[in-house]
């Protein structure tokens, strides 16, 4: 039986959030909200649907199966078919177009999918706009002291040397800072005691 384009849009009658694949009828971009805020202004009409998860601050575009692998762009991550996995992605109802929570940001029409080029253009152009330059490759979080590809400067100690040493949060962590005083730890430190799980 043949797909028509939006056959894996929920129903009009759908009261929850649906589990769809990825890599099936499209792919996902995932970006964190203050870099998808300055993509989508800078993506105007040219936008498809969007996503918008208020719980987590992220943003989800829409795009062609397999079409954008070889991405690498701070802040977003390609939600695309693996071959020993699968991969679900939250849809919400057609109606859901207002939060709290997850809704469509850009609502569902039948142009849902974006140029993959134009929303890569738009992301590149925002990281340069948006983004700290100061984080510019992978770094450990201060606080559960483990590697983040979306490092934020939170702090910049300065000491008697030149310079001084830039400190690191993961997104989840960001917004933590600074830890209270029984959670502290130097950031330099590489005692296996001073690490923190991450919250989940």
């Amino acid at each position: 039986m043949a797909i028509t384009p939006l056959s894996w849009a929920p129903a009009p009658a759908t009261e929850d959030i649906t589990l769809l694949p990825v890599g099936r009828w499209w792919d996902a971009v995932r970006v964190t909200a203050p870099l998808g805020e300055h993509a989508l202004q800078l993506l105007g009409r040219r936008s498809g649907a969007v996503i918008q998860d208020d719980t987590y601050g992220k943003l989800y575009w829409l795009i062609e199966p397999d079409s954008a692998r070889s991405w690498h762009l701070r802040h977003v991550r390609v939600l695309t078919a693996l071959i020993d996995e699968v991969t679900l992605l939250g849809v919400p109802p057609v109606e859901w177009t207002a939060g709290p929570g997850l809704y469509w940001r850009t609502p569902l029409t039948g142009r849902h999918l974006t140029d993959t080029r134009r929303l890569h253009e738009a992301l590149v152009q925002a990281s340069m706009e948006v983004l700290d330059p100061l984080a510019q490759s992978r770094q450990l979080c201060y606080m559960c002291q483990l590697p983040t590809d979306e490092p934020t400067v939170v702090a910049i100690k300065h000491g008697g040397s030149v310079g001084g040493t830039t400190i690191y949060a993961c997104p989840r962590h960001a917004a933590c800072y600074p830890p209270p005083p029984e959670q502290r730890a130097d950031p330099s430190s590489t005692d296996g005691n001073a690490r923190q799980s991450p919250r989940r």
